[in-house]
């Protein structure tokens, strides 16, 4: 087996089982405090505790990818996962304390992503990248579903503690794969004596300085951050619309699996320059469904938006392949870790800003503004995408 496959099937693997992983952990440890707490804020902080300290592990500490071997980084980074789920499930933390945990052992989490990343763009060349990132985006999506149905059901049945263990088992595995099987290659050559801090510092600010780079960024992260707004709003937009409470886990499950359709359709039919031209439609494909929102549609009307605004995720694909190869190769990992941090800061951000909208206004009208702003979003990067994706 050549060594770009194997490598890519180690990540793969090892990134859907940590994915999972983080599902498991986050409905587990969100029953656990509401149900010792009574306080929905709290059970709600506790899922979302993941994102935000992200942001600071990533700007502090970005420059971490390019200074450690990936084996022992990528490694170090499961481990830590597992030994936090450890803690979690065997001690009784009060609540403070376990979200301290997720918090510390989550902003570390942008560095050895950033790593598994680059050395994924390292292992597959040409259209073969593409086709890994939307693969990896379609198990990313499954595992979502997987994880969000399979922790909520093992819970009942087990108990929440129990599934906190089970997290641990596959962070464990995670780990013990990328240390058996991924090859111990180098890191790469920086030259500079800056402290890891001053070097991610200005590194990312470079970055973002670099027109080409930032426009890829922003179009990676903005349309995510405004998807998430909408996803946050699914389950009270069934519960407020009278839709039963029931009906809004099938309903939150059906941007996911658009997504992966999406992903599936766009990357293994769609050629290179295909994708690139479709961008900017693919991304306004994320809000149109999302219009119809305001007159408050059923549930099967819904599903079938939902779906369809899911299958628009696709649209990184085309974007992805440009980000790779304008990223300076010796700072590679420091770029994909600037993107992850920023992916997921704002994939925090967003549920917060469309929940603070809902606060005013009625959420079917919230998630139809929502779908504009993507549109309008879409309309812009259609002007600017052409340079930044030019080679």
């Amino acid at each position: 087996m050549a060594w770009g496959e194997s490598t890519f099937r180690i990540l793969f693997l090892s990134r859907a089982l940590g994915s999972l992983a983080d599902t498991f952990r986050n409905v587990a440890l969100s029953l656990i405090i509401y149900v010792n707490t009574d306080s929905p804020l709290l059970g709600a902080l506790t899922y979302g505790i993941a994102f935000l300290p992200q942001l600071a592990g990533g700007t502090l500490l970005a420059a971490v990818a390019d200074r450690v071997r990936p084996r022992l980084l990528i490694t170090t980074g499961y481990a830590a996962e597992a030994l936090a789920a450890v803690v979690l499930a065997g001690l009784r933390l009060p609540v403070w304390a376990s979200l301290a945990l997720v918090a510390l052992v989550s902003a570390l989490t942008p560095t050895f992503l950033g790593s598994s990343s680059a050395v994924m763009a390292r292992a597959l060349t040409g259209d073969a990248y593409v086709l890994g990132r939307s693969l990896s985006s379609m198990a990313s999506s499954l595992t979502q579903i997987l994880g969000l149905a399979g922790g909520g059901a093992m819970a009942a049945l087990l108990g929440a503690r129990d599934v906190l263990w089970i997290t641990a088992g596959c962070h464990l595995l995670a780990a013990a794969m990328v240390r058996m099987r991924l090859r111990d290659c180098p890191a790469p050559e920086r030259a500079g004596q800056e402290s890891v801090v001053r070097q991610s510092w200005t590194g990312n600010v470079r970055m973002l300085r670099h027109q080409a780079l930032r426009i890829l960024l922003l179009a990676q992260w903005l349309p995510c951050m405004l998807l998430m707004a909408a996803e946050g709003l699914v389950i009270p937009y069934a519960a407020d619309g009278g839709l039963g409470q029931s009906t809004g886990g099938p309903l939150l499950a059906c941007l996911p699996c658009g997504m992966a359709v999406g992903s599936f359709v766009t990357g293994r039919l769609l050629s290179p320059q295909m994708r690139e031209r479709l961008v900017a439609p693919l991304m306004a494909l994320l809000g149109l469904p999302l219009l119809p929102f305001i007159w408050s549609p059923g549930p099967a009307f819904a599903a079938v938006l939902l779906f369809i605004a899911g299958t628009g995720f696709s649209y990184g694909l085309g974007v992805q392949a440009r980000f790779r190869e304008a990223s300076p190769e010796e700072e590679r990992g420091q770029a994909f870790t600037l993107m992850s941090t920023g992916l997921m800061t704002l994939q925090g951000i967003g549920p917060l800003l469309g929940g603070t909208l809902a606060e005013a206004l009625p959420i079917g009208p919230v998630i139809a503004l929502v779908g504009a702003a993507t549109v309008l979003m879409a309309m812009v990067f259609q002007r600017q995408l052409p340079a930044a994706l030019r080679r």
